[in-house]
């Protein structure tokens, strides 16, 4: 069974014991999660929501919280002596999914 689940504006395709990282969640480390916008259910028969599956949810258990690498966005425009050098780690929830209800 899966499930297609909607958190931080991207859409995300999850099975029981999956491991995700998705957009920074406001939970403590070890707490249970539930997502409730499930945009669709799979097994034996497909169900897609319109927009959303009524009474479907994912639990999730949060494992991590943390940042991901350090990137370096470098703006630059020629002949103006004009530049420009920031870094940004953008951070994540890392979570394991435990149940699928529909």
């Amino acid at each position: 069974m899966y499930a297609v689940i909607v958190t931080g504006g991207k859409q995300y395709k999850v099975q029981e014991g999956d491991v995700i990282f998705v957009e920074k969640l406001d939970a403590e480390e070890g707490s249970s999660v539930k997502f409730e916008t499930v945009l669709a259910v799979g097994g034996e028969s497909l169900v897609v929501g319109t927009p959303t599956v009524d009474g479907a949810f994912v639990t999730a258990n949060v494992l991590k919280n943390g940042k991901a690498k350090k990137i370096t966005v470098f703006k630059y425009k020629s002949k103006k002596n004009e530049k420009r050098k920031l870094g940004h780690r953008q951070p994540y929830t890392k979570v394991q999914i435990e149940k699928i209800n529909a």
